[in-house]
């Protein structure tokens, strides 16, 4: 069986076809087959408002199977993880994984849309792994937002990635052998 990887973009002016299919396509690279990347375009990309993006990933998100794996970059992955403190997905997901992504709330960004929840962690889905990654040389999100991720979801693996810009140079390795050392759930096998 095929397992779903989806991929939620950052926001801004064509971000989807000008810089996040580059983060795309190396992780489809990457995790090589036996993976199926889902990546739909957000509404508004230029203008991203949380309840939008919020509806359009509840859609994407019934639509998974279980054991799929859900990635966000930037402001795509501060709707996703708050989107999950929400609401619960209908599926067992595989895994939560966070790139450069803002934080609402103390120490982090303020957002008109985005309620900060000092207890994010407690809100997600229990028993899922969650990883972050953040380049150190990022000059649009500061490191010190993934370390107010860290505090926020206690069982985070936190990855800081020396040298790596906001898009991680358009390398997502890391990530890649993240998702391929997952394990797969009861019943569900890769395709070999």
């Amino acid at each position: 069986m095929v397992r779903q990887v989806l991929f939620v973009q950052g926001g801004g002016e064509d971000v989807h076809d000008a810089w996040d299919a580059k983060l795309v396509d190396s992780l489809r690279r990457e995790v090589g087959p036996g993976y199926e990347i889902r990546y739909p375009r957000m509404p508004n990309e230029a203008d991203p408002a949380f309840a939008t993006w919020r509806a359009a990933l509840e859609t994407e998100l019934d639509s998974l199977r279980d054991g799929a794996i859900v990635v966000g970059h930037s402001i795509g992955g501060t709707v996703l993880i708050n989107a999950l403190a929400e609401r619960t997905p209908n599926v067992g997901l595989g895994a939560i994984i966070l790139i450069a992504t803002p934080f609402i709330g103390p120490g982090g960004w303020p957002s008109d849309d985005i309620e900060p929840r000092p207890d994010l962690g407690a809100r997600l889905p229990p028993g899922v792994p969650v990883a972050l990654y953040h380049g150190e040389k990022d000059d649009t999100v500061p490191i010190a937002h993934v370390e107010l991720y860290a505090r926020a979801i206690p069982r985070a693996r936190v990855h800081r990635l020396a040298g790596r810009d906001h898009q991680l140079d358009n390398n997502l390795t890391e990530v890649a052998i993240e998702i391929r050392g997952l394990e797969w759930p009861s019943g569900v096998r890769a395709r070999r």
